[in-house]
């Protein structure tokens, strides 16, 4: 029995040729190894149910972390010439965080793909950040060995260089909270907190809704995925009305 096989007989959900076929096309990629692309959407969680698989996507994982951050240097060096080291290295860091990288993997319904276990289901893996990012950069590791680097770069950069134009019209990559501290410090002599104002969803996608408060006073409001989340929105938030 083939890798493809087993891998459809032992999973909970499986997957078949059909589904891999139509992820590529919704990716534009047509792998010439599909098992790598298989494998890409193995979480560890179907070899801890199913003792006779042996590989999970966790090395294609860490691979595809470099390559991903490989191509976002490059691209950005290659189309922001006037931007400086410090600069660049916000705006990667803002293009690669977790937050991003799970909107590109919804953006390909990879979620509905991935092979887990059962109890990773039960507690909403599938729309988990976390690892939606990591299927994504496991896809891309998949990609690099499949294809090469230029199959790499002619994926990624027209799905990175939109989210960096974003990204820099809503100034998302710069840190609000040390810039609204450092007004708040300057102008009112005093630091801002963050007050939890509102927790709701599952525990596997929680929301959280927080004010930035300087002495008595609400300066902004925001919500995220995780508290420091919804405090760079909330800081954000503040830096704008102070501006308006």
């Amino acid at each position: 029995m083939d890798s493809v096989v087993t891998i459809q007989y032992l999973s909970l959900r499986n997957i078949c040729m059909t589904d891999l076929d139509a992820l590529q096309q919704r990716l534009g990629l047509d792998f010439r190894q599909p098992d790598l692309l298989q494998l890409a959407l193995t979480h560890r969680s179907t070899i801890n149910e199913n003792r006779q698989l042996t590989e999970d996507n966790e090395r294609l994982e860490f691979l595809g972390d470099a390559v991903i951050d490989f191509v976002t240097t490059t691209a950005l060096f290659e189309q922001f010439p006037e931007f400086d080291e410090g600069q660049l290295s916000k705006l990667r860091s803002a293009l690669v965080r977790t937050e991003q990288l799970s909107q590109l993997a919804r953006s390909f319904d990879l979620g509905e793909a991935l092979l887990l276990g059962r109890g990773e289901e039960e507690t909403g893996g599938r729309q988990r950040d976390a690892l939606l990012c990591a299927t994504f950069e496991a896809l891309v590791g998949a990609l690099y060995i499949d294809a090469g680097i230029d199959a790499v770069i002619a994926f990624l950069q027209p799905l990175l260089l939109p989210m960096a134009l974003r990204i820099l019209e809503s100034q998302s990559h710069l840190d609000a909270k040390s810039s609204f501290q450092e007004w708040a410090q300057s102008a009112m002599g005093e630091t801002p907190h963050y007050a939890t104002i509102e927790e709701s969803g599952p525990d596997h996608a929680k929301k959280f809704t927080v004010e930035a408060i300087v002495g008595n006073h609400r300066y902004g409001v925001g919500s995220g995925n995780s508290k420091q989340e919804a405090e760079q929105v909330a800081a954000r938030d503040a830096l704008y009305r102070r501006n308006a």
